[in-house]
């Protein structure tokens, strides 16, 4: 089974449920052995425009298999940019899963106006900038219409309400993206 697959039919159980799916017993063993941390994203599909997308940037759950059945269903449910997926609209939604390396810092001190550090590339690796107090943005690799670093960094301190001012810290990781 693929990891679409898995989102699609956890959306599924969900929403004729409302109750998370078991872990099918055929998925791949490292499903259920290995912990990695996923994103999953929701478009439509006769424009491909964004309709939901939720993650996690560390593992939170027990295993790779629920990672992604509960970002599935948050990306379906409670992106709060969207109202809730209706089932009748499931089959209009392309569903992605991005399986997330572990985050490597890249630097722990930087201020807006230093030169971005070489490893931030908007084309192969996510960025996560984070402050002392806990504020956080990502952004995933590979984004349409996000080319330059600088495109990157500034939609990741949009997304964490991060001001200007602030001194934080740079993380990059990788993907591996699944997609129906």
């Amino acid at each position: 089974m693929t990891t679409p697959k898995l989102a699609r039919q956890s959306i599924q159980h969900y929403l004729k449920t409302g109750r998370y799916l078991s872990p099918p017993k055929d998925l791949p063993k490292d499903f259920f052995e290995s912990r990695q941390a996923c994103f999953v994203s929701l478009h439509l599909k006769n424009n491909h425009e964004l309709r939901g997308c939720i993650g996690t940037f560390r593992p939170v759950y027990k295993n790779t298999a629920e990672e992604i059945i509960r970002n599935a269903v948050a990306a379906a449910t409670q992106d709060p940019r969207f109202p809730p997926v209706q089932p009748d609209k499931l089959p209009d939604i392309e569903i992605s899963v991005d399986l997330l390396s572990t985050p490597e810092e890249i630097t722990n001190h930087f201020e807006l106006g230093d030169p971005i550090p070489l490893a931030v590339e908007p084309k192969t690796k996510g960025l996560i900038v984070s402050t002392k107090l806990g504020q956080r943005g990502l952004l995933l690799p590979d984004i349409k219409g996000v080319n330059t670093p600088q495109q990157q960094l500034e939609i990741c301190y949009q997304k964490g309400n991060i001001s200007h001012a602030e001194t934080v810290r740079l993380e990059t990781f990788t993907v591996s993206r699944h997609q129906e």
